[in-house]
């Protein structure tokens, strides 16, 4: 179970109309050097204002060797609301580690993208900061990350102009495995914006990973986020809920 993806949070547990990504989700538990991935297929059925219909594919790979580790996903979606016509959001995000110390990491991030639905053009991310494992069980994990990350926000709503902010981000995260064949993973994100920190956002995502066989997985997802300021005619809460299958590979 550990050679599959930690689903953790809750990102990008993804479906790509999430707000938020879950960089949990782009983790795989594994001591050996060299690339490893998982990909995926999930279905959604997601209610803010109105019903959501979601398909989405995602691809992950990680490089490690010695204290590196280099994390790439990219994951697309495809949304249909109340049966009107699909459409698509995207989203690719690039991940540095390097362990300082058994138990700390220093984290740089890049990451892009849009959702026509939640009418975001464009928002692109970079930022960096600490990463502490809290536990030393393999068992039971238990993760605090706090960054800071430059935002630019662009939003088709036409009244919002374009948004150039710096953000934290502090995030709290366990992976359970009780059974050989059972993970439970959960991540909670803060994200306010430091000139006015009654913008913010959060996100609760959870994650249930069942192994079917010896690299597949079936895979349970809820998710709900809050935003503060979100576009225009876009409701501040939103939830998720996701299934699917993954695919892991090393």
């Amino acid at each position: 179970m550990r050679y599959y993806i930690l689903l953790i949070a809750l990102s990008f547990s993804l479906s790509s109309s999430a707000q938020i990504l879950n960089v949990e989700s782009l983790r795989k538990v594994t001591d050996t050097s060299g690339f490893s991935g998982t990909a995926s297929l999930r279905f959604a059925l997601k209610r803010n204002t109105r019903d959501f219909l979601t398909i989405a594919s995602n691809i992950h790979l990680q490089y490690k060797m010695k204290r590196h580790l280099i994390l790439f996903k990219n994951d697309v979606a495809f949304q249909q609301i109340e049966g009107d016509q699909f459409e698509n959001s995207l989203i690719s995000h690039i991940r540095y580690n390097y362990r300082i110390h058994k138990q700390i990491k220093w984290e740089i991030f890049l990451q892009g993208q849009n959702n026509k639905v939640t009418l975001i053009d464009f928002r692109g991310l970079i930022g960096a900061g600490p990463r502490f494992k809290l536990s030393t069980n393999e068992n039971y994990r238990f993760y605090l990350g706090t960054l800071a990350m430059y935002e630019y926000e662009d939003l088709n709503d036409g009244i919002t102009p374009v948004q150039k902010d710096f953000r934290g981000s502090l995030y709290f995260s366990l992976a359970l495995y009780p059974l050989e064949n059972l993970s439970f993973s959960s991540t909670t994100y803060y994200q306010p914006k430091f000139s006015q920190l009654n913008d913010y956002r959060i996100s609760s995502q959870s994650s249930l990973l069942i192994s079917v066989f010896k690299k597949i997985a079936f895979l349970i997802d809820y998710t709900f986020t809050f935003d503060t300021f979100p576009a225009a005619g876009i409701p501040n809460s939103q939830f998720e809920f996701t299934t699917g299958l993954a695919y892991s590979f090393d």
